[in-house]
């Protein structure tokens, strides 16, 4: 069981696939804390890629595993 800095998940994890044309749309829901993100994923992902990706997304959304920042000395310029 997580402790109350870990912001991982610490229940169970609720997975809906919905597909969408081409594509599945995976939403994971961290039953705990009724956090949810959405990903889309090709039709040619496997079950276990399509959980996995959400999965990391998150866990990046509540504070785990977050990427570490770019590397570089000029921040990026969009339009």
């Amino acid at each position: 069981m997580a402790g109350p800095d870990d912001n991982r998940p610490a229940g169970r994890v609720l997975f809906e696939f919905v597909q969408v044309g081409q594509q599945m749309r995976v939403a994971a829901i961290d039953e705990a804390t009724g956090t949810e993100v959405v990903v889309i994923t090709p039709l040619s992902a496997t079950p276990f890629q399509m959980r996995s990706l959400a999965l990391s997304k998150l866990r990046r959304k509540l504070g785990g595993d977050e990427p570490p920042p770019p590397s570089g000395s000029k921040p990026a310029k969009y339009a």
